[in-house]
């Protein structure tokens, strides 16, 4: 599972850290999408010796600015809460997309310290035109290593195509931290799941 978690951090840290909105008002589509930010924060991340150094704060600015508006965080968390969502009350709901968001920000943001020689690789979009559910396929070459294939979910909205779930080697993000939720949510409920994911990111936090 560590590894599995390696693999998710290193690989999407290559291809979704620096979303930037579209100058467009046409709704850009999916894969053009994937491949335009893809490139845009290896060539940030290369050129940007402070977040190679490992500055935190100035990695973070980077995911909250040009990340979330481009992440669906509430959709992938009813996903990976499962059944439990439908009887979490609002205020569980929030609290619960709130830390898990934090998650996996602690987690990207760590795995932008990494970025060095990868390069993206786009594959065909198998999707009709009028598809409002797509996958994006990439992979993500690096010297001297096996390549990682990095494969999106996204769904489009009024606003543009949000992603809501990342897939590394065939494991999908989601699907992944679904068992670790139920686990925690059998034991505890909702709230103790809320605990252990807000303890997880102060101790992150104070590891910078």
């Amino acid at each position: 599972m560590n590894i599995l978690k390696k693999l998710f951090a290193a690989a999407i840290a290559c291809s979704v850290m620096s979303f930037a909105p579209s100058a467009s008002a046409q709704v850009e589509p999916p894969d053009a999408l994937i491949k335009r930010i893809s490139q845009d924060v290896l060539d940030s991340s290369k050129a940007d010796r402070e977040i190679q150094r490992g500055n935190r704060k100035r990695i973070r600015a980077l995911v909250e600015t040009k990340v979330l508006p481009y992440v669906d965080f509430q959709r992938m968390t009813q996903l990976a809460a499962g059944r439990a969502w439908n009887t979490a009350t609002p205020e569980q709901r929030q609290r619960l997309s709130s830390e898990f968001r934090d998650l996996l920000i602690h987690t990207y943001a760590g795995a932008l310290t990494e970025v060095r020689d990868q390069k993206l690789q786009m594959r065909p979009l198998r999707a009709s035109p009028s598809a409002t559910s797509v996958i994006v396929y990439t992979r993500v070459v690096q010297p001297g290593r096996e390549p990682i294939d990095l494969n999106y979910r996204l769904y489009k909205r009024a606003d543009g195509w949000k992603i809501y779930d990342v897939s590394v080697l065939g494991a999908w993000l989601v699907q992944t931290y679904k068992g670790t939720f139920a686990s925690e949510i059998s034991k505890s409920g909702v709230d103790g799941l809320i605990r252990t994911l807000a303890e997880k990111n102060r101790r992150l936090a104070n590891n910078r």
